[in-house]
């Protein structure tokens, strides 16, 4: 047999058992979390009040308050994050400054998220006197998200073949004319999915919401964005590592996981099913 293509058969090989151990890693946590929790799922745990210090009742106010943080975020870091890549990729000049920009914005992607944690609570909650609220952690999720929104939409618009910015600018259109019409429509689609996958990220997030706005047990619904609320993450970890009761609430546990987990794979699908209708119609 040709060395090479012993080679290529044993790098198949290695590149198979890694993409097996991922699967069957991924396998057994799903079924910890759904066989554990499935049976804990039902119309009222996901719409009745939290009761008794979280040991009975439902988890309708932490996935009310995860939804409008989720919607500060977007609301934040959609608009900012995809400006900020179109200006990086089509306008600023290559140059040092531009270089340590993207570095820098490489860089803010992987710091972790209870940094950003603290510098929300310095930034939102004391400085700007936001106090502890959906507004302040949604916006702490937005600087967190920015990075990842920044990175996917520039790798999109990079995508874009040159030659449909000069098409446009040789039949006389501007900069922006031949950005809106030749570059963007091609480009949203991967920009779309990447912020979304990124708010998903957000959404899953406990540090950066534990000490600007999140609460374990709030009986009720917030009423304005300057409210504290519950929110699923930091839910989950309270009661499955502070919770007075762990053994009794555990079942609620896993099925608060499930619910997070489910929304999570909404948020991906929906990603993914943007992506194809927005591309199909670009092709038509």
């Amino acid at each position: 047999m040709n060395i090479k293509k012993v080679h290529e058969f044993i790098g198949f090989g290695i590149l198979r058992m890694c993409l097996f151990f991922v699967l069957l890693a991924l396998s057994v946590i799903l079924w910890d979390i759904i066989s554990k929790g499935h049976s804990v799922i039902s119309w009222e745990f996901l719409t009745s009040m939290p009761r008794k210090g979280m040991t009975e009742g439902g988890i309708w106010p932490a996935i009310v308050g995860t939804f409008f943080v989720t919607i500060i975020t977007a609301i934040f870091s959609i608009p900012l994050g995809m400006g900020c890549a179109i200006y990086l990729n089509e306008y600023a000049k290559g140059g040092k400054i531009t270089r340590l920009i993207r570095m820098s914005i490489r860089n803010l992607s992987g710091v972790p998220s209870i940094v950003y944690g603290l510098f929300g609570v310095v930034l939102f909650v004391q400085m700007l006197a936001l106090d502890t609220s959906i507004l302040s952690a949604g916006l702490t999720l937005g600087l967190m998200t920015l990075p990842w929104t920044i990175t996917a939409s520039e790798e999109a618009l990079k995508s874009v073949p040159q030659s449909y910015r000069d098409g446009a600018l040789a039949v006389g259109a501007t900069k922006w004319q031949s950005i809106r019409t030749n570059v963007l429509p091609y480009s949203i689609p991967g920009m779309l999915t990447g912020t979304i996958l990124g708010l998903a990220r957000a959404a899953g997030e406990t540090a950066p919401i534990l000490f600007t706005g999140a609460a374990f047990f709030l009986p009720f619904l917030p009423k304005s964005l300057s409210d504290q609320f519950m929110a699923l993450p930091y839910h989950l970890y309270i009661m499955s590592t502070q919770h007075h009761a762990i053994e009794q609430v555990r079942p609620l546990a896993y099925g608060t996981a499930l619910v997070l987990i489910m929304l999570i794979f909404l948020m991906n699908s929906f990603a993914i099913f943007a992506r194809y209708k927005l591309r199909k119609i670009k092709l038509e």
